[in-house]
Formats: structure tokens, C-alpha cells, sequence
């Protein structure tokens, strides 16, 4: 998830990163538990996991990025985008683009 709307709060909770196995037809809203085999990269506080959105002022946009790749990524440890990216060029199939807003309640 990336924010459209600058600048945003380090404590945002954005960029995570979930690698899904190709088995992965869907995740629930609220999901709690990951599918057996998915990793996890970093946030903007530097840990796995999603944090929400969390805007200064206003409402935001965020966009929620979805790419299919034609192999399962090498990837060490808890990745950070900059390091998923890298590894995903050459093998995105096709990308999808959810964009969401949030304003919060103040």
C-alpha cells in the first residue's frame, strides 16, 4: 500500500508487502492469519506486518498494488519494497491497482 497523498506520518504503516503462494485465491477482510507460505516485508516502522493508514490531515488515497509473476521470488528475511521491486523485474505477469481513501475521525 503506498500513499497518493503527501507527506504522510512514518507512522502509517505503509509499504507492507505480502508474498501469497500462487495457491492464494483470496485473503477475508480482517484477515488474522496469513496463508501457510506467505512472507511478509517491512512497513514504514520497519517491521512485518500492516499498520493502516494513518494521514496527517484530510483525506488521503492509497493504493493497493497486486502483481502476478511467473516464478516464486528468492527473498531473504523480511523484505523492504525497495528490495521487492528489484526482484520482481523481469516476472510481473499482469498488475491489478485498488485505490481506497480514509480520512480519520479527528
Amino acid at each position: 500500500m503506498s500513499p497518493e497523498n503527501g507527506p504522510c506520518l512514518s507512522a502509517a504503516g505503509l509499504d507492507c508487502c505480502v508474498l501469497a503462494p500462487p495457491s492464494t485465491t483470496s485473503l477475508s477482510e480482517g484477515v488474522g492469519t496469513l496463508p501457510a507460505g506467505t512472507g511478509e516485508g517491512l512497513n514504514d516502522w520497519k517491521r512485518a506486518g500492516y499498520g493502516g493508514p494513518a494521514p496527517p490531515i484530510g483525506r488521503h488515497r492509497y493504493f493497493f498494488k497486486l502483481y502476478a509473476l511467473d516464478e516464486k521470488l528468492r527473498l531473504a528475511g523480511t523484505p523492504t519494497k525497495a528490495q521487492l521491486e528489484k526482484a520482481m523485474r523481469g516476472h510481473v505477469l499482469a498488475e491489478a491497482t485498488l485505490i481506497g481513501t480514509y480520512k480519520a475521525r479527528r
